[in-house]
């Protein structure tokens, strides 16, 4: 979750050609300012600004006075976003200190590298999560999410009873939550039991078996667990956490998460 598999600089720049990546790009721009183009939009953005962009998302970058940025490509993120968005980043600069730390460590050779963009990799996610939070997501929405953060690990935990708790209408809290979020209720509750279901399964807490996982999870029965975690994955549980812990944190390098496309 939350992989950083790159981190990049660039200097005062003008142009960057159209092209996309099979990984999410997030650019904070450190410098100056410019416009993002898409296919069907544009997002203008400045220093300070998190430029969020999801894979396979054609775009290019121009600005007349020159920009510079730290761009990072991260897979399996946790945040929720849609479509291309820009989140200002707070008066502390939480997420600069954040990107420049990333961009320090990608570039180490030390042990302790993979664990330190791991560990930003995270930071990134969550000030991501309490960004798109407090930009975009209306009070019931909030309370909706925020009830089942608390209580996804819940086995007894029943969301269809606590939406109907509510006075608005069932459907309508579905389509709001959908709308905001981008998933329903339902999903993003299955999701962040899967999420942190993969992240027990690392190498952070190998010690645990998957029956073990799936309860601490939310999950009551291993089998149904083992099930949507292959439907998610694309494999079972028990092979996830074996190959993680066969493997030496091999990280691809900037060509392997770039692909070119033609100019329009």
């Amino acid at each position: 979750m939350n992989d950083i598999v790159y981190v990049g600089k660039h200097a005062v720049t003008h142009t960057v050609s159209r092209h996309a990546h099979n990984t999410w790009e997030l650019i904070y721009c450190t410098g100056g300012g410019g416009t993002i183009t898409f296919d069907d939009s544009t997002i203008d953005y400045a220093a300070g600004d998190l430029v969020v962009i999801p894979p396979f998302t054609a775009h290019y970058n121009h600005s007349e006075t020159g920009f510079t940025n730290i761009h990072i490509n991260m897979q399996e993120p946790t945040f929720y976003v849609k479509g291309p968005v820009v989140f200002r980043d707070s008066t502390n600069h939480f997420m600069l200190d954040a990107f420049t730390a990333a961009f320090y460590h990608f570039s180490d050779n030390s042990d302790l590298r993979s664990m330190f963009l791991s560990n930003y990799g995270n930071l990134i996610a969550c000030y991501m999560t309490e960004y798109h939070q407090y930009t975009r997501h209306s009070r019931v929405v909030d309370e909706i999410e925020d009830y089942i953060i608390h209580n996804y690990p819940d086995c007894d935990f029943d969301l269809e009873a606590y939406l109907r708790s509510f006075h608005f209408s069932y459907d309508y809290l579905k389509r709001i939550f959908k709308k905001e979020v981008g998933v329903t209720p339902h999903k993003y509750l299955m999701d962040k039991r899967l999420q942190t279901a993969a992240d027990r399964l690392s190498t952070s807490y190998k010690g645990e078996n998957v029956a073990e996982v799936a309860r601490l999870c939310g999950f009551r029965e291993p089998l149904y667990f083992s099930r949507m975690f292959k439907k998610r994955y694309g494999v079972a549980p028990s092979y996830y956490q074996e190959k993680l812990s066969r493997e030496d944190n091999q990280r691809p390098d900037s060509k392997s998460v770039k692909i070119m496309l033609e100019d329009a």
